[in-house]
């Protein structure tokens, strides 16, 4: 990878389990996505010398030889005293394979190589802090005890208080089940240590315990001989005991579904970490050069650094009838969970990998829409604060701060789009009294938006939005094609009269007689990103004509800056997602890799070092707020395109 990338990631499972590096060099502190330390050291004792290669600490650092990264993986190599050490951090986020990728078991390979030709004694020693188990180190006592999984020497570790699902929140880690480290090689030593930390970092002052001063770590400890070369595999695991509290029911993830225990997982992660690395390997392979043939090389590192990041934003469990439900956090924004405007950006990498993952965040929606509690004719926002799945809590029963037509376009679309993508609809079918009533809605409103909120809500309110208009019609377009795919064909034509009328008078009316289009409908010489209308070209339905697409696109030369072009004239910030939805617009691959080149740009140099911010500033490249959020699945959308899974 070319790319400076302004977070690393290390392990990625869930919303919980989640390790980074914020900076160039891996000698340094290790961090959740949130920014809080979440501190794993490896430590490399070569012919009775200790040195560090991973994490804070007070052994003396070894040489960083070479980092690179790719969807799936991430890899460094280290050098000093003679000896070469290769590092792979794997998490296996194949989504075809729902089974793997739930599994909260994420690998670190190491090979030992002997550069001066002479042998060595080697040992590696990788160590976990109990801040992997806890929302702040010092929170509660920690236990830690030895475990053997099959032969395989390994250590545990969590909170003896154990107070399982209590907390919700967006700056909230982990503070229930239990950690696992565990390497495969002969000679295993496995230890639980106490390290010296200042008190005054070892929690807020509401959580700290009095006199903490040291902090819990385990540790998993393989000798190398060196003769030519050595290797050796850890993994980290993560039993969370229950994943979710969804509507009463507290649920388990998917991967153990059936009861599977953690250790029977981390067995099988052993078993088969040959073949699924292959498999991780190949898949990235084909995803980067189909993405070079998309949309150039810049947007496919674009695709490896979301890759990770959007997937891991979620939770993977089964209900109590046993459907998937793929529960996004809204990380770094107000914690929100299953929020229809996240999961609607997010979709373009589900719907190319494994449509039933859209279907999966669609099902809470449609769950908490049809209780008693809610009392809209339009779709809701979220079913809760992560963990916790028990209804809206953003301005709910404040009518003034819901997103009426952004909602109902967003389900509209991601039923459609899932029913395209597979070319099922039975999903769709099921849901039809909901999907209709909200499709009533945008037919009535749609024309010409009240003042109300949009997805973009940190811009505020704003009457006649040209750009909620087109989400109208989109999803009035994907009404047409849930209609078609039903066999429903005179219901269909109607949608699609009703979607080409609002489009045709769209364009009369948010016109600025020079090629451009505006923010808002009263708002003579305004402009913004015209995103929502990507789907009419994605579906091949050409409700909106071509000539205006086309010239509002060329439009957008006139307000690119260094970094890429604004969300609209109000502000000099965007947002990445639509951005490049944006780009999907252009009508050659030349023009999309001169568009999407600015993101490219602001990740490789900003001096943001967060987990892929999707809200940042255009001059600047600072990070406005935002971090590790699930949107970064819309990065996808050129290449979905470009697949033409989409056209109907």
């Amino acid at each position: 990878m070319r790319m400076r990338p302004p977070a690393i990631p290390l392990i990625t499972v869930d919303p919980y389990f989640s390790v980074w590096s914020q900076t160039d060099v891996l000698t340094s502190d290790t961090v959740h996505w949130t920014g809080k330390s979440n501190a794993i050291t490896g430590t490399a004792e070569i012919d009775g010398r200790w040195y560090r290669f991973m994490g804070a600490g007070s052994e003396p650092a070894m040489k960083q030889t070479g980092f690179d990264m790719n969807a799936m993986s991430t890899e460094y190599t280290f050098e000093e005293a003679g000896i070469k050490l290769r590092m792979v951090f794997t998490s296996p986020l194949l989504l075809d394979d729902l089974d793997l990728m739930s599994r909260p078991v994420s690998y670190l390979y190491v090979k030992a190589y002997s550069s001066d030709g002479s042998n060595h004694i080697v040992k590696i020693r990788i160590s976990l802090s109990e801040e992997l188990c806890l929302n702040y180190r010092g929170e509660y006592d920690v236990a830690a005890v030895p475990v053997s999984v099959d032969g395989i020497a390994g250590v545990k570790m969590g909170s003896k208080d154990q107070p399982v699902l209590e907390k919700k929140g967006d700056d909230i880690r982990i503070d229930w089940g239990y950690v696992y480290l565990c390497a495969n090689a002969p000679g295993t030593v496995t230890k639980v240590f106490e390290a010296e930390v200042p008190v005054a970092d070892c929690c807020p002052e509401e959580a700290k315990r009095a006199g903490k001063g040291t902090m819990t770590f385990i540790s998993a400890e393989v000798p190398l001989s060196i003769d030519g070369s050595s290797d050796c595999l850890f993994t980290f695991a993560y039993d969370d005991v229950r994943s979710l509290l969804y509507f009463g029911d507290e649920l388990t993830s998917y991967w153990n579904r059936d009861g599977k225990t953690i250790e029977e997982a981390i067995k099988e992660a052993f078993d088969e970490y040959d073949e699924i690395k292959a498999a991780c390997d190949a898949f990235c392979l084909r995803m980067f050069a189909d993405a070079v043939r998309a949309g150039g090389e810049k947007y496919a590192e674009l695709l490896e650094l979301a890759y990770r990041s959007a997937i891991a934003a979620h939770k993977l469990v089964v209900d109590t009838e046993g459907k998937i439900l793929f529960v996004s956090k809204e990380c770094h924004s107000n914690g929100c969970a299953a929020t229809v405007d996240v999961s609607y950006p997010s979709i373009p990498l589900f719907l190319l990998y494994n449509p039933e993952l859209v279907r999966g965040m669609m099902r809470p929606v449609f769950k908490f829409a049809r209780s008693e509690q809610w009392e809209y004719d339009f779709a809701p926002h979220d079913v809760g604060t992560y963990p916790h799945l028990t209804g809206q809590v953003y301005s709910y029963g404040t009518a003034e701060f819901q997103m009426p037509l952004e909602e109902c376009g967003n389900m509209i679309v991601m039923a459609a789009a899932s029913s395209v993508a597979d070319g099922d609809v039975s999903f769709a079918a099921e849901n039809m009294d909901l999907l209709e009533k909200w499709a009533e809605y945008l037919v009535k409103h749609g024309r010409d938006p009240e003042n109300q909120l949009c997805t973009d809500d940190f811009a505020g309110h704003l009457a006649h939005n040209c750009n909620l208009s087109l989400k109208a019609i989109s999803g009035i377009i994907g009404m047409s094609i849930i209609y078609r795919m039903l066999g429903r064909a005179e219901d269909s034509r109607k949608m699609t009269e009703i979607a080409s009328d609002l489009a045709e008078d769209w364009a009369k009316r948010a016109s600025n007689g020079d090629g451009s289009y505006r923010l808002a409908f009263d708002r003579q010489g305004s402009w913004s990103m015209k995103y929502n209308i990507v789907w009419d070209k994605l579906w091949g339905t050409g409700v909106m004509p071509a000539n205006v697409t086309e010239s509002e696109f060329a439009s957008y030369r006139r307000h690119i800056n260094r970094y890429g072009m604004p969300l609209d004239i109000r502000a000099d910030y965007t947002k990445s997602d639509w951005l490049v939805w944006t780009g999907t617009l252009a009508a050659d691959r030349d023009d999309f890799e001169d568009f999407v080149a600015p993101l490219w740009e602001n990740y490789n140099s900003s001096k943001s070092r967060v987990v892929m911010t999707d809200w940042y500033d255009t001059i600047t490249a600072d990070q406005i707020g935002f971090r590790h959020r699930s949107v970064q699945g819309g990065l996808f959308i050129k290449l979905l395109e470009y697949t033409g899974k989409m056209k109907v």
